[in-house]
This record gives structure tokens, sequence and C-alpha cells, in this order.
């Protein structure tokens, strides 16, 4: 449709410009599809996370004093230390713990402050003052704490069958090349093993062949430690310039080489390690330190030992694109670990958690809607309820862009604003409607052209509607400034309601009138009007 010339309607609000301005337009259209796939869009690819994650910075200084005490470590390094740490702007708790021949300083900023910054901070702060230090300490070690990258969002508990073969070193080599794998998907930020053995040569000695031998310990220790060593490669040259690398091949290889090493002379012989000791190819068994995972599979419940791998991700990102990414690394290798009797099961998937979470309140915000259509249709009519119901999720699609582009994430809090703000939502295009309802059911309507009807109607109600809505949204501004953990959970209802509602005064602006041109018609009322007038004549 050509765009219509509606210049010679006055209009003292921006409402009616704005109504005014897209009556005609064939762009109106357009940007209705536009937002709401601009919604959609930014639904699908906005990062979803179960709670906002927070931003809590803070670090440790690490100081070595060798041979001070506890007292003097605290007097001379933590206490001028102290001080000099507090001088930092933004720190809100400063802990430390003085030990003999070392110092930890821990320093805890304000949550909401920029962590890169602080960690600069803390280290600027402390190379400035090594001056001041003993000289006899070392290098301080400033390290940061990673919070937000610490909590995993997938746990996978890797086990190996009962009656497998592998020996344990190549099953935890199989593990270890699988954890480098996982930590190269884009986005993972940390990947740990807990619960993981070391391979070793396990020594078990007879007690009572060392008494006869008349050997201590001691002695077997020496031994071991004497030998057990890797000799490095050498390299030379020659006096013809030609280079030359020799080796020394390693002591202990296998059993063999730790059963055969000399611990001691007994009346002229040789003691070796066998003579007095059993020697095994193993693990740390002395580490007592082991998780299990205890199973119910064909109504029969066992427990086996397990290796956990821990996934975290970057703080920002989709923790549902990550939990997939990892969970299809994991199925790609599933064939091959279970033909060398590995498997694994997933006993944390925040993605999944997160995903739900959002679908769900998604899902009870489409309901929400519902109601509101179902009801406006007995205030007002079906026709003035698809008009409004139709800027709900115009709105919420603006909304929805930018948060995305202003880096937010959608979580429960998120949607939890859009819940709060929906029945706010609709007011503008309640009272627009509402307006527009009732100057076409006036006495003299018949004698007004209708666009210029639909244009004054919005212009009307611009300027209450807008210090109505500037009220609503200065009652959410304090919540901007609530401080500590509970105002970084809360944040994203005083940065997304005030959107959303100045996006609803827009909305309502400019596709109430256009859509109320389109469905509403006044010549039915014009025709009731003047068939009324004729029979009370």
């Amino acid at each position: 449709m050509k765009e219509k010339d509606l210049s010679h309607i006055k209009v003292i609000d921006y409402a009616g410009k704005l109504a005014r301005g897209f009556l005609y337009s064939p762009l109106t259209a357009l940007l209705a599809v536009f937002l709401l796939v601009l919604g959609y869009i930014s639904l699908e690819v906005m990062p979803r996370e179960e709670d906002p994650q927070i931003a809590i910075s803070g670090g440790s200084v690490i100081v070595v004093a060798p041979g001070m005490t506890p007292k003097q470590v605290e007097k001379v390094i933590v206490e001028p230390l102290e001080q000099k740490l507090r001088e930092i702007k933004g720190v809100e708790h400063i802990y430390s713990m003085s030990m003999e021949n070392v110092a930890v300083v821990n320093v805890m900023y304000y949550i909401g402050q920029n962590r890169e910054i602080s960690n600069l901070k803390l280290y600027d702060k402390v190379m400035q003052n090594m001056d001041k230090m003993p000289k006899s300490i070392m290098q301080p070690l400033v390290k940061p704490f990673d919070i937000d990258i610490d909590i995993p969002i997938v746990t996978v508990a890797f086990y190996k069958d009962a009656n497998a073969t592998l020996p344990y070193y190549k099953y935890l080599e199989t593990i270890q090349n699988l954890k480098k794998e996982i930590s190269q998907i884009n986005n993972v930020s940390k990947t740990t093993l807990k619960g993981a053995h070391k391979e070793q040569f396990n020594v078990e000695v007879d007690l009572a062949k060392l008494k006869g031998y008349h050997i201590s310990l001691g002695q077997i220790m020496q031994g071991i430690q004497a030998i057990a060593k890797i000799a490095p490669n050498v390299d030379t040259t020659t006096n013809e310039g030609k280079l030359v690398v020799f080796g020394v091949k390693n002591a202990i290889e296998s059993i063999e080489d730790v059963e055969s090493i000399i611990i001691a002379q007994y009346m002229g012989s040789p003691i070796y390690l066998r003579d007095v000791a059993k020697v095994t190819d193993g693990i740390d068994f002395q580490n007592k330190q082991e998780a299990c995972i205890t199973m119910k599979i064909d109504n029969q419940i066992f427990q086996t030992s397990q290796m956990t791998l821990s996934v975290s991700k970057l703080a920002g990102s989709n923790a549902v694109f990550v939990s997939n990414d990892v969970k299809a690394m994991l199925e790609k290798y599933k064939e091959r670990l279970s033909k060398m009797g590995i498997y694994y099961k997933i006993t944390r998937d925040y993605g999944v958690r997160a995903d739900d979470a959002v679908n769900e309140l998604v899902h009870h915000l489409v309901i929400t809607i519902a109601i509101i259509a179902v009801m406006l249709i007995f205030f007002l009519g079906w026709k003035e309820s698809i008009i409004v119901t139709f800027t709900v999720p115009a709105i919420l699609a603006i909304t929805l862009f930018v948060a995305y582009m202003t880096g937010q994430t959608i979580n429960r809090i998120t949607l939890f604003a859009f819940l709060l703000s929906l029945g706010l939502l609709v007011d503008a295009a309640i009272i627009v409607i509402e307006n527009i309802h009732r100057h076409l059911h006036d006495h003299d309507s018949e004698h007004k052209d209708m666009d210029t009807l639909l244009i004054k109607a919005t212009d009307e109600i611009g300027r209450p509607t807008n210090i109505a809505t500037l009220a609503i949204i200065l009652t959410m501004v304090p919540m901007m400034f609530v401080g500590g953990m509970m105002g970084e959970f809360m944040k994203p209802i005083p940065l997304n309601v005030p959107v959303a509602l100045l996006a609803s005064l827009v909305v309502a602006y400019i596709f109430t009138p256009y859509l109320s041109r389109k469905l509403l018609r006044r010549e039915d009322d014009g025709a009731h009007h003047h068939n009324t007038k004729k029979e009370e004549n």
C-alpha cells in the first residue's frame, strides 16, 4: 500500500508522532516480523544458565621466608603487607596466616569488582613494596582466585569393568588423554581429574627378614633413592666438530630392576631388595582418598571405584552449548572406551538443568500471555485483545535483544524480571486501545476521519502514559544500588524491567494504531448510530 501523507494532522507528543509516522508506512509490518524473529534468535543464542554467574574477585599472596618462626613472619611480613594491601580500592576483607617459614595473605574484594583489574592491582601493590620486605625472603607468589570458573557444569564418573584386564596405568592414561581433548573444546575453562592414583612400584618389606639380616628401613630407603634417578642425555662435539649424543639407560624400568637393588652387605655377600621385600607394579595404595560410584543395573546394586572428570566453562558462555559439546566428545569415544572395558556415567549436567529451567519459565510466560489475552476479550473485545496481545512478544523480543547485546545471560532471574514486568507491559497498549475504542464509539465519531481519530487518540494519552511509565521505572532504580551477593544476584531485574517498560511505550504507540486501522471498523458503529436516531424520530 502506498504511504499516505498525514502531515496535516497536528500532534503534540511523541506518541502521536510515532502513530502518524508508522500508520501507513510499508515498513511497519516488516518491523513487526523483524522484531519477532530477532527475539526468537536472541532467545536461542543467548547464553543460558540456571542462576546468574556472580563475579567474585580475590587473590592470595604467598611469601616464603626460610628460617623464620611464625611470630617473626607475623611481625616482619604479614602485618606490613596487610597495611599496604588495605590501600587498594575495593578490598573488603583481608585474611592472613603466619606459619613457620611461610606467610599467606588472602584478599577478598567487594562483589562485582572486575576480576582482571583487581588481580592487577594486587600484583602491582605487592611488587611496589618489595623494598620493604626482608632481604632473606623469596619472591612472593601472587595467585588470583578463579571462583567464577571453578564451578563445574559437567562431572563424569569413569569406572572400569571388574572383569577387564586393562592395567591401571593404561586406564589412567586413556582418561587423561580424553581430559586433554575435552579441555580443547570452545569455552571450556578448566578440567580436573579427581580420584586417580599414580602408578608406582610397591615395596612390601618383610620385617622378620629385615631383622634377620640386621637391616633398617632407612638402608632400604637410601638404596632405592640412590638408584631411582633418571640420567640425562649428554651431548658433546668431537675434535672434528661432529655431535655425539650418549646416555645411560634408566636404572629402574621394571620389577626386576627394583628387586635387584643392593641395599646392604651381609657376611661378604650382597643383599638384594628381593631378599627382604616383595615388589609389585601397581598404584599408590597408601593414598587413602578414593571415590566410589554406586549403581543399580538389572535390579542389582554394585559399587566400584571411579575417577571423576570435572568440566568448567568460561564466564558468560552458554552452559547448554558447552555441556552438549562435552557430551558429544564423550559419545565420540564411547565405543573405543567400552572395548577397553572403560565406562562412564554423567553425574552432573548443569546444561540440562539450565535449559530445563529456562524452558519451563518460557512455557509459563506463554501461558501468562494467553491468560492475559483471554481476560482482555471480556473487557475490550476479541479484536482489541489480539492487538494488545501482539505487543507482548514484540516487547519481550526487544528486551531479549538488548539483554543479549549488553552481555547478559538468560537465567531464572532474567525470566523472573520478564514475568514481573508482564502485567506492566500491556498497560500502555491497553491505554491506547481503550482510548481508540472510546473515540470510535463517541457520538460524533462519524464526522471524524479514521486516520485522524487513531492518531489523536494515541496522542492524547502520550504524556500521562509516559509519566506513569517513568514513575514505575524510577521505582526499579534503587535496586541497582543494592550491594553484596543479593545485589548481584537480583541485578537482572533493574536491568531488564526498565528496558521492557520503555519498549512497551514504543511498541504501543507504533503498532496499536496500525493494527487498529487493520482490524477495527467504525462503519458498523456509525450505521447502528444512525438507525437508532431514525427509530427515535
